[in-house]
């Protein structure tokens, strides 16, 4: 196994022409990026999406579609990622959560004003999957099969 392979997940959320962000610290730098993180033992990709937007955003989240998968490896440290990406609804907001360590703040942007901010994005994921979800791309969550032991 590769241990420079990261399995993550991503929530593009949209609302009236405008997409759930976070702005976080990584690496000594803030950046933006969707709700996202780490597929975590013992969890589907579903539970993981989900969970990453509470903690990140305080949002709760509904997967309604599948977005895309998408390897990207960072050229600074040879670490590629494997990031599967959802687009849903966000619903029963908790603005006292407290965020997850190293997240700033959330932003409700447009892709414009996203795209102003092209060298603070997280990685090249964050823009490209917003384009791929305007473009209307969507796939059902039916693609991906979770297969537990019983």
């Amino acid at each position: 196994m590769n241990d420079k392979l990261h399995i993550t997940v991503a929530a593009v959320i949209e609302r009236e022409g405008r997409f759930l962000l976070v702005e976080e610290q990584s690496n000594g730098r803030t950046v933006y990026n969707q709700p996202a993180g780490h597929l975590e033992t013992g969890e589907s990709l579903l539970e993981a999406v989900a969970r990453e937007t509470r903690e990140e955003t305080g949002w709760g989240f509904q997967p309604t579609a599948f977005l895309g998968v998408y390897r990207w490896e960072n050229p600074e440290n040879q670490v590629a990622y494997l990031r599967f990406c959802f687009t849903g609804t966000c619903h029963d907001h908790d603005p006292h959560q407290a965020l997850d360590t190293g997240i700033i703040r959330t932003w409700w942007l447009d892709r414009d004003e996203l795209a102003e901010r092209a060298v603070q994005h997280r990685s090249p994921l964050v823009l490209r999957c917003i384009d791929d979800y305007r473009s209307g791309k969507r796939y059902p969550l039916a693609l991906y099969t979770d297969i537990s032991a019983a």
